[in-house]
């Protein structure tokens, strides 16, 4: 197991990951990053946005690839990822990210949405972001997920179903989504798990300390010889 552990005071957390990440921009402008939503990147987001304003960096090189989607909400939805990730991040980056590939969560035929975007991964993923569900999933990945799991279309596990209702805002019950399979995701230059927050401190313990298994996808990413584990101190409390 080859994981870089790093424990950031809570306050101090986003801008940590944003010097990293602003520094891979700098090495790599023409980085290929695969970006989650949700409540853990969204503080990343906004520290972004006020650094690239500040001039600090440029995306203009950067290709954004989603790393997933809730199916049946209807555009516009506040909780679907690919309006989050436009409203917290790249509607004010000026200027905007070379290519930006997001999902086709409206495709009358989702299997086909979920094979075209598994086409843009193929291509290669720099860098993939990444959080922690409570659950243990990674993207859409949810238990039940093994390391050749590839980019599909799933059914979302009841956690996420509320988180979507409960904390996103969604219009209804996401029941189905996209995602990009643990295949691509093991298979990118370098993985960051973000973690945050002490409810996470339990799950986070599972995924790195426990032994490998379909039950908590996350404990496969062990497995990426570039792994970096950044928590806050609440969600590192257990290791």
């Amino acid at each position: 197991m080859t994981v870089r552990l790093e424990v950031v005071a809570a306050e101090a957390w986003a801008d940590r990951v944003a010097d990293e990440l602003i520094a891979r921009v700098h090495e790599r402008p023409s980085l290929r990053l695969c970006l989650p939503t949700g409540d853990t990147p969204s503080t990343l987001f906004s520290r972004l946005v006020a650094r690239s304003a500040a001039g600090e960096v440029s995306f203009a090189g950067v290709t954004i690839v989603l790393l997933d989607e809730f199916l049946g909400l209807a555009a516009g939805d506040p909780a679907r990822c690919d309006v989050r990730l436009n409203r917290e991040l790249l509607a004010d980056l000026a200027p905007a990210p070379a290519a930006i590939h997001t999902i086709d969560a409206d495709a009358f035929h989702p299997e086909a949405a979920a094979r075209a975007h598994d086409a843009v991964a193929a291509k290669g993923l720099d860098l993939a972001l990444l959080g922690l569900g409570m659950n243990g999933h990674v993207g859409l990945n949810e238990p039940g997920s093994g390391p050749d799991s590839p980019t599909r279309v799933v059914g979302t596990a009841a956690a996420t179903q509320e988180a979507a209702l409960g904390r996103y805002g969604a219009g209804r019950s996401p029941v189905m989504g996209i995602t990009l399979g643990m295949d691509r995701l093991l298979a990118a230059g370098e993985v960051w798990l973000l973690v945050t927050g002490s409810r996470k401190a339990d799950i986070l313990a599972r995924a790195l300390n426990g032994p490998e298994g379909d039950d908590c996808p996350a404990s496969f990413l062990r497995r990426h010889p570039r792994l970096w584990l950044v928590a806050d101190e609440g969600a590192a409390a257990r290791l």
